[in-house]
């Protein structure tokens, strides 16, 4: 994350001035190198260093946001959005599966792997390599998709057949009279991108909400483990996971059938809103829960995952979609960098934030005010309620066309 909070500006530019392709193609290969380099890790610096690298020159996610904005019309930018934060959601389910079946091959498939092979001199590589293999797959995969930032020089200007060339896709059929529009607003178009507020303040709201999201991760895990005598649930990690994996399916279904639907009905401010507000309430029964056993427990607390998941990435979507359409498609790229840096600061932070929290509150079970673990889902909610807040006027600015769709 530190990595990537260094570089996504960086490849954010390099995506508006020589296209998002490029950027992704680099971004694949890196992670087939690095991701294999940290499976042959030997020492705890090696693992951090190839790590650190993979971080800084792998900059795709920004440009893939800024791709799926771009290669949908608006009306289906909703979905373009839900695809990205849908695979981003599957990765982080099928990604730790992965690496926990595949780990240490020599000890759990002997008769496949001796000790003496490869993958028993490196316990970690063949997770690591399947990975690798698929992103070279990825790779590959990226020279056929077409590319959606479309470069104008002076002799394109004077060839009608290269301005009347085919377009890959519908959305870019429009983009040329897209492109025309934005350079009429002259001064407005070319103004830096940090005193762009509706941009600016649309990335400010949506770091509030990941700082809340990544602390609510460590936290979940950390309190499901938990003795009971310490109000947790005193899961296993295998039980954990099958909540993370049953809250990762809910989440593929919700994104890709009825996000965009809720979407286009309501808009992205005040979906995010609704969000946010049920959030407050479900964080406020965790506690409850665990006050439970058996089948009921089981219920519950696998609906109150999926549930808190699913407003997670609803405000996400949202947001994401605002900063988008707060610039044009030649800054996007730009953009989204930043919002990639500003998020993987906090992101960096709300792992150790989360679990300072938790470990502070474990020894407050016996306060008469908030003991335990209600205070932490407390402090939860204060930073959702802030970020609800900041949903409001004056500090969130939202684009001229998104006023019609969320008055205050």
């Amino acid at each position: 994350m530190f990595g990537r909070a260094l570089t996504s500006v960086i490849w954010g530019i390099i995506a508006d001035r020589y296209g998002r392709r490029p950027v992704m193609i680099f971004g694949t290969v890196s992670v087939a190198i690095f991701n294999t380099l940290f499976g042959f890790s030997r020492s705890f610096w090696m693992a951090v260093s190839t790590r650190f690298l993979l971080g800084s020159l792998c900059g795709i996610l920004g440009p893939i946001r800024a791709y799926a904005s771009e290669i949908c019309r608006k009306e289906y930018q909703s979905m373009g959005m839900s695809i990205v934060s849908t695979s981003w959601g599957i990765g982080l389910v099928i990604g730790p599966s992965l690496g926990g079946f595949l780990a240490q091959p020599a000890e759990k498939f002997p008769t496949a792997f001796s000790k003496e092979s490869l993958f028993g001199r490196f316990p970690y590589l063949l997770p690591c390599l399947l990975i690798s293999i698929l992103a070279l797959a990825a790779t590959v995969v990226c020279f056929w998709i077409p590319e959606t930032l479309h470069f104008h020089s002076r002799s394109d200007e004077e060839s009608e057949d290269s301005c009347n060339a085919p377009a890959p896709s519908t959305y870019a059929v429009d983009m040329r009279g897209s492109l025309q529009r934005y350079e009429e607003k002259g001064q407005d178009s070319q103004q830096n991108l940090l005193r762009n507020w509706p941009l600016m303040s649309s990335i400010i709201t949506y770091c509030v909400f990941q700082l809340h999201d990544m602390a609510y991760t460590e936290i979940f895990s950390l309190w499901a483990i938990s003795p009971r005598k310490h109000g947790g649930l005193s899961y296993s990690s295998a039980e954990v996971g099958e909540v993370l994996a049953i809250s990762g399916f809910g989440l593929l279904v919700f994104q890709l059938l009825l996000y965009p639907l809720v979407e286009r009905t309501f808009g992205p401010v005040i979906v995010s809103r609704i969000g946010a507000v049920l959030t407050i309430p479900l964080l406020s029964s965790y506690a409850f829960i665990a006050m439970l056993s058996g089948l009921t427990l089981a219920l519950l607390i696998n609906c109150a995952s999926l549930l808190k998941n699913l407003l997670s990435v609803t405000i996400t979507t949202g947001l994401l979609l605002l900063q988008n359409r707060a610039v044009t498609q030649e800054k996007r790229g730009a953009a989204n960098g930043i919002s990639m840096t500003a998020m993987s600061l906090f992101k960096a932070v709300g792992p150790a934030a989360g679990g300072s929290l938790f470990s502070w509150a474990q020894k407050r079970q016996n306060e008469s005010f908030l003991p335990g673990d209600h205070m932490v889902f407390f402090i939860l909610n204060v930073i959702e309620a802030l970020g609800l807040l900041m949903t409001f006027k004056p500090f969130l600015a939202l684009p001229d066309d998104e006023h019609s769709v969320a008055q205050l």
